[in-house]
């Protein structure tokens, strides 16, 4: 297993380390290239992740650096995003289905999304590549850009590559070096209890 770099985090226990070294960094290395079958991997992953009653309403669109779907893309992302995001090998567009073939609504289409793209997130640790989940996008732009119909909504953007290359400016460099911080996991966990009556 690749070790991606030295900014693993630490957790308050023993987790697996493509979990402790996964990160969503914003300096990519512009000189790293991707062909398609390079992503295989990370899609395989993310089919096999679970969705409600095995519907599996979540599509994806591959876009690499130097194609004009990729450049489209980017042009959709906010300010932002658009700084680094063009510095990735790729953009992944994480498409969820708001129904079936026969119009029955996918409630838990989001969801399944989100799981989808958590898989390729880990898949994507494992081939020593980094992500970065963008949810700072012009939606009717990215569905415009992707050629996507009004049941499919793009749910998320991965810029995908390795970490490197040139700086950052000094704002994101600030970020980038940052300390990792989550909040503890006693704030994550509810007690399931209802309150007592006043």
């Amino acid at each position: 297993m690749p070790l991606l770099d030295d900014r693993d985090a630490l957790t308050s226990v023993q987790v697996h380390p493509l979990i402790t070294q996964r990160w969503s960094p914003r300096g990519f290395d512009q000189a790293h290239e991707l062909v398609r079958e390079d992503l295989v991997p990370l899609l395989e992953a993310a089919r096999w992740a679970p969705s409600a009653g095995n519907t599996q309403p979540t599509r994806f669109v591959l876009a690499l650096r130097g194609e004009p779907l990729h450049d489209r893309l980017l042009a959709a992302l906010s300010p932002g995003n658009q700084a680094w995001a063009g510095r990735a090998s790729a953009l992944v567009v994480v498409v969820s289905l708001a129904e079936d073939e026969n119009g029955k609504a996918y409630p838990w289409a989001r969801h399944d999304a989100g799981q989808a793209s958590a898989y390729l997130t880990i898949q994507a640790a494992a081939e020593g590549l980094h992500v970065h989940q963008m949810a700072g996008f012009d939606a009717e732009a990215v569905r415009a850009a992707a050629g996507l119909t009004e049941v499919q909504r793009p749910v998320v953007l991965v810029a995908v590559g390795v970490r490197g290359g040139g700086p950052l400016d000094a704002a994101l460099a600030e970020r980038e070096s940052a300390p990792r911080t989550r909040r503890p996991l006693e704030e994550l966990v509810l007690p399931g209890e209802p309150e007592p009556a006043a």
